[in-house]
């Protein structure tokens, strides 16, 4: 969230953030967002009965800011089906793994424990089904011999913003498509994959 911010700042989207929501009132980045003085909104979920009423009131307060696009980051929540159809191809997630490998948590170790050579990050469609929604684009770094979970984490951040900040520029310039059966094209652009 803050790398969207700053990149807007400095005229490199042309994009405006109307609110920033967290579920946490301790939250990174409200607080941040409201230093910036950027609207902000916390709904604690721990307030609410059950997922679909926290998600009923969620999608509530998203209406009235009026956004062209839902952008998550670092909110960890699991969306049900009724928000996300509220919102359908115009929220958007990203995930720190290669999609369709390792949806949830924990993704960082699990590639480290799967001896893989490469990790990433996706930038997808949110569906109703947690961490499958069509991939947009998707970011790689190496995983070193020597990685734990902390430092493959910090190398993936760099490129974590890269890919966003150019997945939110697709959509501003309206070049990304979901395609019929269910995959993503971006006019204009032959690849959609970024490395360091």
């Amino acid at each position: 969230m803050q790398s969207i911010v700053e990149t807007i700042k400095n005229k490199q989207l042309n994009a405006e953030v109307v609110a920033v929501i967290a579920n946490k009132a301790e939250a990174q980045g409200i607080q941040w967002a409201e230093q910036y003085g950027l609207s902000t909104h916390v709904l604690e979920h721990k307030q609410f009965a059950n997922r679909q009423q926290f998600d009923a009131q969620l999608a509530t307060v998203i209406h009235e800011y009026r956004p062209d696009y839902v952008l998550l980051a670092g909110f960890m929540r699991i969306l049900t089906p009724e928000f996300v159809a509220q919102f359908e191809d115009r929220l958007i997630n990203i995930h720190p793994s290669l999609l369709p490998l390792f949806p949830g948590l924990n993704t960082h170790q699990q590639a480290i424990d799967a001896g893989l050579q490469w990790h990433g990050c996706t930038v997808h469609f949110v569906t109703a089904v947690l961490d499958h929604g069509p991939i947009i684009a998707q970011g790689i770094v190496p995983v070193h011999h020597d990685d734990d979970a902390s430092q493959l984490a910090r190398r993936l951040l760099d490129i974590e913003h890269r890919v966003y900040n150019e997945v939110i520029q697709w959509l501003i310039d309206g070049r990304v498509q979901r395609l019929d059966d269910g995959r993503v094209q971006v006019l204009g652009v032959s690849h959609r994959a970024f490395a360091l």
